[in-house]
């Protein structure tokens, strides 16, 4: 089992509002209600959402979406994003569970196509990492094995994950994906204007 993390704990202070409730048109789908479907569509165990504990508007949404997809809340969101990936994976690591697939919430266009492919690569490799690239760029998910949880829980607060994926940059498999939402952030209302034509 895979599970995966949405990250979606961060103040926004850039984008001036939470971007997992900004909407992609035409339809209005929610950012993380999009993921929540890609990761479960393309095959991960459940859908978790780290997000702020007094974000209120972001559970209300989380608890419309199916039931693989539930809201875990991360009391040290402040600390950075490693608190969420510890958040999260405080509720996923469980008997069975052989990896976390994790992403972050401002990533929204990823495809369900690509979820599968990584959870692909990932079972017929014994990789610690999984990453999804585009042209050569590494973006996300990151597909993180059991192997380097305690990694994970262990890592410099300020460093991140990013120390785990360095301490294993030799063995990471890097998953080529025709999918430009690998690598396609939203963190700005400029962003969001020039992905979606519109204002935030």
């Amino acid at each position: 089992m895979v599970p995966g993390l949405i990250l979606a704990a961060g103040q926004s202070s850039r984008m001036g509002r939470p971007k997992a409730l900004l909407t992609i048109p035409p339809l209005g789908v929610t950012f993380v209600r999009r993921l929540a479907a890609a990761l479960c569509d393309g095959g991960a165990e459940e859908a978790l959402v780290v997000g702020r504990p007094d974000d209120r508007a972001l559970q209300a949404e989380v608890a419309s979406l199916p039931p693989r997809a539930r809201f875990v809340a991360n009391p040290d969101a402040d600390t950075g994003q490693l608190s969420s990936v510890l958040a999260g994976l405080r509720v996923a690591d469980r008997p069975g569970v052989h990896g976390v697939l994790v992403i972050p919430v401002d990533v929204p266009l990823v495809t369900a196509d690509t979820v599968a492919a990584l959870l692909a690569a990932y079972r017929s490799s014994v990789a610690p990492i999984v990453r999804a690239t585009h042209h050569g760029r590494h973006g996300h998910p990151v597909i993180f094995a059991r192997a380097v949880f305690d990694e994970l829980r262990h890592a410099d607060p300020a460093a991140g994950a990013k120390s785990v994926l360095r301490a294993h940059e030799a063995a990471i498999v890097n998953v080529e994906v025709e999918d430009p939402g690998v690598v396609t952030d939203v963190d700005t209302p400029e962003d969001y204007a020039r992905l979606f034509g519109g204002a935030v």
